[in-house]
């Protein structure tokens, strides 16, 4: 029976409540990629931009089904730590690290601009500059209020310094110019950090807008995981940091196979119309379960930061195995959460997925499905870089992750298009119809789509384009017999322009959708 589902589940669709393979893409593997993060266009969700270590940037014009690559250059330096997000006028900004010259390190942080889909980027503009001090790991937002932009990292006195007189804390800057200028840096800590890179030093600050402009941040350090929230955008930050929960083992942990790892917090902000618009989350990774069974978490308020849940344990998963470097998006049309992490549920070994989880309930429950094609062993002389990445829009979703392939790293998405998603991948069904892929394929003007029936049912026939929209109906719950249909179909009659489309058959509760392309 799985045999013949998975031959019948093609791109972007389901059978009963089976998940499909999602189609994996290689974005690029030149240059020793790792670290990787990417963005949705909001504007245009056709058009994505993603960014890895040290300097390498790609941009994609069809919903991320290709790539084409680039290097970033700065008068500023560009050395890691790769930031992409995108304002409302859909602007695409590149945050990094710099070594304007060296042995000068990580002396600023480093914002480039594109205003033509990622093609090309400005010189930067840059904030944080200190003396000798170091600015390290940092994270963006934009305010879609005001199109404002908020970035907070972590400031090392001296890095690796063993001195008790040097120290880490958290920096905010905020840009009300679209990235052209940044406010005077400014600390939101009031605990600080040592400077070893490692459990108790400060990090892992991902700032996160708020329904009316406030401004969300938590980190990790000598206290657990800390909350701090500015009501006014960030001009003024509070006396006091909140701890709202331990973090048993520290964020910088072991993982067997891999170089470095660790469980840095990620913060979020429901601002869609949802049920569970202003909810705040955080998602983090550790270890309380033991070093050999390292979890995902997420905690969530509901009252702007002032209380807090138990923590919740994302991975579905018997307890054993291990789950790391996870990231957590919002979908602001939604209200979904998706977060994505490296899974090793079906091994006894390192050998390691790719996983996603998602949840439609404000963070109560999770629904875990895979979605890397095949395994990976990773090499610990290797590195994979700090954290993964997810983005998500009206139901488009790409997750992005670091792959090691005989020893080649590579960067990696999956084409996450499915309104489906959250349906429990354990279930199968009995198959009552099949789709054929449509012919001719690619299409001029007009194709035929075909489908078999094998005992009456009604069904519905339908198009959409890559965003999920749909576009043309041929079929609307209309009773069928058994037995094989035609349907003609003139994309002509719909308008409908050059690019990548999907038409699904529906009965009930079973779907399947196929992917056609129009010239």
């Amino acid at each position: 029976m799985r045999n013949l589902l998975l031959d019948l589940i093609m791109l972007f669709g389901f059978v009963g409540g089976m998940y499909a393979q999602y189609p994996n893409i290689t974005i690029g593997s030149a240059n020793l990629p790792n670290e990787p993060s990417i963005c949705i266009n909001l504007k245009n969700p056709s058009q994505m931009v993603a960014g890895s270590n040290t300097d390498n940037y790609y941009y994609s014009s069809d919903g991320g089904q290709t790539w084409t690559p680039g290097v970033l250059s700065s008068g500023y330096g560009v050395w890691g730590d790769p930031v992409v997000i995108a304002d409302t006028s859909g602007s695409f900004f590149f945050f990094h690290l710099s070594v304007p010259s060296w042995p000068q390190w990580l002396d600023r942080i480093v914002c480039q601009k594109s205003v033509n889909g990622g093609q090309t980027w400005n010189n930067g503009s840059f904030m944080g500059l200190n003396g000798t001090k170091d600015q390290d790991k940092e994270w963006a937002v934009v305010n879609p209020l005001n199109n404002s932009i908020y970035t907070c990292w972590t400031q090392f006195d001296a890095y690796n310094s063993t001195m008790p007189e040097d120290s880490t804390n958290i920096m905010f800057s905020r840009s009300l110019d679209g990235g052209t200028t940044w406010s005077a840096a400014k600390r939101i800590n009031r605990k600080a950090g040592d400077c070893l890179d490692m459990d108790n030093t400060v990090e892992g600050a991902v700032p996160a807008a708020g329904p009316d402009g406030e401004v969300y941040v938590s980190w990790t350090g000598p206290q657990g995981l800390v909350f701090t929230a500015s009501a006014d955008g960030g001009a003024t930050w509070p006396e006091n940091n909140l701890v709202i929960s331990d973090i048993p083992g520290g964020w910088d942990f072991p993982v067997p196979g891999i170089y470095r790892a660790n469980g840095l917090p990620v913060t979020c902000c429901d601002l869609s119309n949802g049920p569970y618009r202003g909810t705040i989350y955080i998602n983090w990774c550790d270890q309380r379960n033991g070093e050999n069974d390292t979890d995902v978490w997420i905690i969530k308020s509901n009252d702007g930061g002032t209380t807090w849940s138990t923590p919740k344990r994302v991975n579905n998963d018997p307890p054993g195995r291990q789950q790391f470097f996870t990231w957590m998006t919002i979908d602001q049309v939604t209200g979904f959460i998706y977060t994505v992490f490296y899974d090793r549920r079906n091994h006894a070994d390192n050998l390691t997925d790719v996983y996603m989880a998602v949840s439609k309930d404000g963070g109560e429950t999770f629904n875990n499905f895979k979605i890397s094609e095949s395994p990976f062993n990773p090499d610990q002389g290797i590195f994979f870089g700090d954290y993964t990445n997810i983005a998500a829009h009206n139901n488009i979703v790409r997750p992005i992750w670091t792959r090691l392939n005989d020893g080649n790293l590579s960067i990696m998405t999956a084409l996450v298009d499915n309104i489906f998603v959250g349906i429990s991948p354990e279930k199968e069904l009995p198959v009552p119809f099949s789709l054929e892929q449509n012919f001719p394929n690619p299409v001029q003007d007009i194709t035929y789509i075909s489908f078999r029936i094998h005992a009456p049912a009604t069904v519905s026939l339908k198009v959409y384009d890559v965003y999920g929209h749909e576009v043309a109906t041929l079929l609307s719950d209309v009773p069928v017999s058994s037995g094989k249909h035609i349907e003609q179909f003139d994309r002509r009659e719909y308008h409908l322009g050059p690019g990548f489309y999907y038409f699904s058959l529906t009965s009930k509760d079973l779907t399947i959708k196929r992917k056609m392309v129009f010239e």
